[in-house]
């Protein structure tokens, strides 16, 4: 059974925190990398995700208010985007490297409050509950073939995204497999 949309884009706001405390507290350089990896991979994937189904459905709903939320979760996205594609592609022993990620974290905070207080509350109150637990398997499902780095200068508006997004997942979840993550055990 699927939780609802809001209850599913909370779960992974909470791994994505979860991911960067053992970041914060790994012991070791190759454990921060494993981190970095793993967080770079789940916000990447959440936030197309995000863009690929809650948006459209966003707009559907709620019409222009609808279309004007999108437009100010896609500022916040892109500040986001931007700091990860910068942050993936770092050591974590580069000097810039702490302060960039809680620029990241800040700004990726202020995004969730956002989502969780505006649009999550606006949105669910105009879906069904069978409705909005769709729209949360579709969310989920839609993680499966995003990319998993950040690729900001990448369209972000339907259907350019949906065509990036083609392109981009097959070529980052390739070279996933030369990339370290934390044992699935640690997740």
């Amino acid at each position: 059974m699927y939780p609802t949309i809001s209850e599913a884009i909370g779960a992974d706001h909470a791994r994505l925190d979860q991911y960067y405390e053992n970041l914060k507290n790994a012991p070791d350089l190759q454990s921060k990398i494993e981190w970095t990896n793993q967080l770079t991979w789940a916000l990447a994937r959440h936030a197309i995700s995000e863009e690929l189904t809650w948006y459209p459905a966003m707009e559907k709903h709620m019409g222009q208010e609808g279309v004007d939320m999108i437009n100010l979760d896609r500022q916040q996205h892109q500040a986001v985007k931007e700091d990860l594609y910068k942050l993936q592609s770092m050591s974590p022993d580069d000097s810039q490297f702490n302060p960039l990620l809680e620029r990241l974290m800040e700004d990726l905070h202020h995004h969730i409050d956002h989502e969780k207080n505006e649009d999550m509350p606006k949105l669910e109150k105009v879906l069904s509950r069978e409705e909005s637990k769709e729209l949360a398997k579709s969310f989920e499902r839609t993680k499966m073939f995003t990319p998993t780095r950040s690729h900001p200068s990448a369209p972000n508006k339907p259907y350019f995204e949906n065509f990036a997004v083609m392109l981009a997942a097959p070529i980052d979840k390739f070279a996933d497999l030369l990339r370290s993550f934390p044992e699935e055990s640690k997740l």
